[in-house]
């Protein structure tokens, strides 16, 4: 019985390990939006299979994880090749001019006028 227990931590402890793997993965791309999706996704995830007590089950949920995390791994390169403007949420634009007058910044629509 403490090998099936032993084998049940281990199994926890591999989870957990691929669980930061990927939120620290998601934290690697430079877009904003793409960060939190990645991160909420990767939670979602977890939480949606926590209950799983399958051991062929947990097996082919940690596969599909790491090969998630392949391909997480690939896609932040590849956004790190592409210049992003910061949004406000991330500390970007304040939305105050520099003139100390503290009147809000509106960008100029180039419509149709």
């Amino acid at each position: 019985m403490s090998s099936v227990v032993k084998q049940g931590a281990e199994s926890a402890q591999k989870a957990l390990s691929l669980y930061r793997q990927l939120l620290r993965q998601g934290n690697q791309f430079a877009s904003y939006n793409y960060r939190e999706y990645a991160k909420r996704r990767t939670r979602d995830a977890f939480r949606e299979n926590k209950s799983v007590d399958d051991p062929r089950r947990i097996q082919e949920l940690m596969q599909k994880g790491l090969r998630d995390l392949q391909l997480l791994k690939r896609q932040t390169v590849i956004s790190q090749f592409y210049e992003h403007d910061r949004l406000v949420v991330e500390g970007g634009l304040s939305g105050k001019d520099g003139n100390g007058h503290g009147e809000t910044l509106r960008q100029k629509d180039t419509g149709w006028d």
